[in-house]
């Protein structure tokens, strides 16, 4: 009997400390129909921090290794060492009877590379490779996480390895789902996510029609500042990925930092025009163009090293910077500050909850609502940031109805008095009218008077103008004047060319080529070009001073010289004259006088016009 007590006792003490052994090990996570949804936490996933990045599957099955894997301390794990590589395991009992298909699904879809080693039942492991830096067509599932399906038509326990290397700090959240909640929870985030986007694009589109109505610059950095926020969250939600740039996944790495900065620097633009910071509070707009300028230094360090994109808590120096503006000016008086700083506070608040989930505060449950809190936050902030602008422009439209009702006021007070001024001007203005119509009149018949003086007083100027022309042409013809005297009659060349034009086609126009009368003006001054067969007659065409290369108006008057001396002056002389070399006054005196020589019979009697004569020739 004792031994038989002594044996059970012995089976209860083993049995108890294999439970015991069991507690302290890795927990199993069931496949169960009743539990659609199940997060990997704490003492159901170990990890293994590879600092070297050399380890395989192979090392990691080592007894070695394999022991070598601990416990998750905290409800998520975190990749916190970029330069390590890490490696998870999970276990699974599966249930063949199951109805359902499973699958695996990993939240965080910015891991750059995600390779998930499951057993097959044969004492091996499939290998299914995935992660950010590869393009989204590569997935198993067209869905923003990361998808791997689950073979559950064996029974036992599967132990899963997970190879994980990220280039920024994130959070390896695994999810046990089937399919029939995946498809249902799926539905409801990609409409939540239209809701949100739809909800930017609204506000955006009704900012954008207030910039083109109002135009004013505080619209059109809201717009932009809205646009970042959805393309930023899109980023964050992999929306951007799936959708807008798949084929990217560099691209995609470090867009969201993009983005983020853009919404920061048209977040404080927008935060100066709206709540007029350069009139209201001169030192805090100083201040934010400072700031504007260090995120902006800040972000080109950040295009050098993308790494640093990942320190998002910078942007919580502009949000408190923008909350602390806005407290100010609502302090001083101006109302619609109000909801400006209602809705950053909210976005802080946002801030606040992101950050706390980031650092894995035990108290802080991790669900869709503390993960969407930044996204909650914006949609809030956008609300009351719109109720701000309406109440800005119901203030600038009461102000506007004010300055109305003083205007009309005014213009009424106007009125009354213009009327009064009216009524005894009106007295005033009917005896003056008598007066002026009468000196009009008589102011009328001098002006008529006056006009035809000064028609005869024009006529008589006209005719003493012609007379003194005649008679200093006269003169000048028929005596031996200087050159200076001689220009005043004939003082450039187009003078020159209208006397020739006048002389040469007095009789009318005639083309040498064809015989057509008709003309129209040539390339050059006074020239005349064949309507017929466009041959362009020069002025100086056939006459004595064809290719003459002295100006036109010295050989107008060296042609003068030598006719009025009957060809006896002298090239020396001509060249004192003219200021002309001797020997092109003496070929030009030549040529004059021979052609003097020819009409002398022609000239003879010919008087002081005769000189024109000489120019046409035969």
């Amino acid at each position: 009997m004792t031994t038989i007590f002594k044996n059970r006792f012995s089976i209860i003490l083993v049995l108890l400390l294999l439970a015991s052994f069991g507690s302290l090990g890795q927990s199993v996570v069931q496949i169960n129909d009743q539990v659609p949804h199940h997060v990997f936490a704490l003492g159901e996933i170990e990890q293994l921090e590879d600092t070297s990045g050399n380890l395989k599957l192979e090392d990691i099955l080592k007894p070695g290794l394999d022991q070598k894997f601990v416990k998750n301390k905290i409800n998520t794990p975190k990749i916190f060492h970029l330069n390590s590589t890490y490696w998870f395991k999970i276990k699974i009992e599966y249930l063949p009877q199951s109805k359902e298909s499973w699958f695996l699904e990993f939240f965080d879809q910015t891991i750059d590379d995600i390779n998930l080693y499951a057993p097959d039942g044969k004492g091996k492991y499939a290998h299914f490779r995935f992660g950010a830096q590869y393009k989204f067509d590569q997935r198993m599932y067209g869905h923003k996480n990361f998808l791997v399906n689950l073979d559950n038509t064996r029974t036992g326990i599967g132990t899963y390895y997970i190879r994980v290397k990220s280039s920024q700090a994130a959070s390896v959240l695994i999810v046990l789902r089937n399919v029939r909640w995946f498809v249902h929870y799926a539905i409801d985030e990609y409409l939540v996510f239209g809701l949100f986007y739809g909800m930017i694009a609204v506000f955006g589109f009704y900012n954008l029609l207030m910039f083109i109505a109002i135009r004013q610059k505080q619209y059109l950095y809201y717009v932009l500042y809205n646009l970042s926020i959805g393309l930023y969250e899109m980023c964050v939600d992999g929306i951007a990925f799936q959708y807008l740039w798949p084929d990217y996944p560099g691209w995609n790495q470090y867009a969201y930092g993009i983005f983020l900065f853009s919404s920061s620097i048209f977040g404080l633009f927008f935060t100066i025009n709206f709540l007029y910071l350069k009139s209201k509070a001169p030192g805090i707009y100083k201040a934010i163009l400072g700031l504007v300028v260090l995120r902006t230094l800040f972000f080109l360090c950040c295009l050098y090293n993308h790494n640093l994109f990942t320190y998002k808590l910078v942007e919580v120096v502009p949000l408190i910077t923008a909350l602390a503006a806005g407290i100010y000016i609502w302090r001083i008086g101006f109302k619609p500050a109000r909801f400006f700083v209602i809705g950053y506070s909210f976005l802080l608040l946002g801030f606040i909850v992101k950050l706390l989930v980031l650092l894995n505060v035990s108290w802080l449950p991790y669900g869709p609502i503390t993960h969407y809190s930044l996204s909650f936050c914006f949609v809030i902030e956008m609300i009351l940031v719109s109720f701000a602008i309406g109440d800005n422009i119901r203030g600038l439209r009461k102000k506007k109805d004010r300055a109305q009702k003083r205007m009309i006021h005014q213009l009424q007070i106007n009125e009354k008095l213009q009327d009064t001024l009216n009524k005894e001007l009106t007295s005033l203005v009917d005896e003056r009218t008598k007066e002026v119509r009468d000196k009009a009149a008589t102011i009328e018949k001098q002006n008529e008077e006056i006009s035809l003086m000064n028609a005869m007083l024009e006529k008589d100027n006209q005719e003493l103008h012609e007379n003194i022309e005649k008679v200093t042409r006269a003169r000048v013809m028929s005596h031996e004047v200087d050159f200076a005297e001689f220009s005043k009659i004939y003082p450039d060349r187009d003078t020159c060319f209208k006397y020739l034009s006048e002389l040469k086609w007095a009789n009318g126009y005639t083309c040498r080529k064809c015989g057509n009368t008709h003309h129209l003006s040539g390339f050059l001054p006074f020239s005349r070009r064949c309507t017929k067969c466009g041959y362009d007659e020069s002025v100086i065409a056939y006459t004595i001073f064809q290719n003459s290369r002295i100006p036109i108006n010295k050989a107008f008057y060296m042609l003068f010289l030598v006719y009025t001396t009957k060809g006896k002056i002298s090239s020396h002389k001509l060249s004192q004259l003219l200021l002309i070399r001797q020997s092109t006054c003496w070929s030009y005196n030549s040529k004059m006088q021979k052609i003097l020589e020819e009409r002398k019979k022609d000239l003879k009697n010919a008087g002081e016009g005769g000189w024109s004569k000489l120019i046409i020739e035969s």
